[in-house]
């Protein structure tokens, strides 16, 4: 019988431990159980906060870069390269993890500082970069991206547009003649779990933004700045402004989507299918007899373009078994069995309580993977 050779492929397990940290877990648990085992581990991430984080696991270089927060103020953000491949996170720079607890700032924050990541990604010479997008503080349109990289955004009276989704309602004219020429030869590559339009009742600021702090009355304020950015890009580049809102993934991270797709010749993909292929996941699989991916939650939002749900299609086309480990599972097995995910092992189920569960994650999902061992590799 073929030697059993395990490949770890899972995301972060939000709010508890990070994806290295899920890996080295499960591996220490298989190894109380069948001591000696083949263990590979590929740390993933969907393009949203902790891709950064997966590509340095996976062998890129972790680069910092001083930029503009989402408020307005300075903060440090990394990015990845290798071989001219840069790994952008918008997180990074304008993410909600750079607000104060507690304070929101739907209608002012910016998504300055992620031009100004990319710009640092084009200085350390990438020549294909993939732009994770998710987790963003922002609902911008992407203006504040497009300003840092060399746009105008100017009101009536010529002056700069203020930081933020709400001002755009003022725009008067939009310039993209300054925009860095890098652009041009570089493949700019938009990798999001969401593919929402631009605006509308699926779109950006309906769908994500209370989550970023936006009332009723905001969202309906910045759904309309939004469109009038759209409609003010139209008179400035033509049709595509208008094809662009529409299109999947305009929505992604407050709209700065859209200002990638318009502006920057943005292609947009699965985020977890360019993560994959960035981080080697093909070779990986190919020397494994099974798979264990997971999260912190195996749920509906799983089945839509998530980690796990990726590795899973990817394992099962090349025949190879892939099993879970979660905190919280609220799949039933058929749709565990449809995602192609043999069985899941959910912290929760030895531990019920939510907060001890989270702050005992690490030793409990070694108890998980014990279980998973007896039960696939004993």
């Amino acid at each position: 019988m073929e030697a059993a050779r395990v490949l770890v492929a899972a995301d972060k397990f939000k709010g508890s431990l990070t994806a290295v940290q899920v890996a080295e877990r499960v591996t220490a648990g298989l190894r109380r159980v069948v001591p000696g085992l083949a263990v590979e581990t590929l740390p993933v991430a969907d393009g949203g906060d902790g891709t950064v984080a997966a590509a340095v696991a996976a062998g890129f270089d972790r680069r910092e870069a001083r930029v503009t927060g989402p408020l307005g103020t300075p903060v440090t953000a990394a990015f990845a390269v290798r071989d001219g491949v840069a790994v952008v996170e918008m997180a990074e720079a304008s993410g909600l993890q750079h607000l104060p607890s507690g304070v929101f700032a739907p209608l002012t924050a910016t998504t300055y500082g992620s031009g100004e990541l990319l710009l640092a990604a084009l200085d350390a010479g990438a020549r294909t970069i993939v732009f994770g997008v998710g987790g963003s503080a922002t609902t911008d349109g992407g203006a504040g991206m497009l300003a840092a990289l060399g746009a105008r955004f100017l009101d009536a009276a010529g002056e700069p547009v203020a930081p933020g989704g709400g001002p755009l309602a003022t725009l008067a004219t939009a310039d993209l003649s300054g925009l860095d020429p890098r652009f041009a030869s570089v493949d700019l590559v938009l990798a999001s779990d969401v593919d929402n339009p631009l605006t509308g009742p699926k779109g950006a600021p309906a769908v994500y933004g209370p989550q970023k702090g936006a009332s009723p009355e905001d969202v309906a304020v910045l759904d309309a700045a939004l469109g009038h950015f759209a409609k003010v890009l139209e008179a400035s580049v033509g049709a595509r402004a208008a094809e662009a809102a529409l299109a999947p993934g305009a929505g992604a991270a407050g709209g700065i989507g859209y200002g990638a797709l318009v502006a920057l010749g943005a292609t947009f993909r699965p985020g977890i299918e360019v993560m994959l292929d960035v981080l080697g996941f093909a070779p990986a699989l190919a020397r494994a007899t099974l798979v264990i991916t997971g999260e912190g939650s195996l749920d509906e939002q799983t089945l839509h373009g998530k980690a796990p749900a990726g590795v899973a299609a990817a394992a099962r086309a090349a025949g190879i078994e892939v099993v879970a480990v979660c905190g919280r599972l609220a799949l039933p097995p058929e749709a565990l069995a449809g995602a192609g995910i043999r069985r899941a092992y959910a912290l929760m189920d030895l531990e019920p309580d939510p907060a001890r569960c989270m702050a005992e994650a690490g030793p409990l999902l070694e108890r998980s993977a014990q279980r998973l061992a007896k039960d696939f590799l004993a």
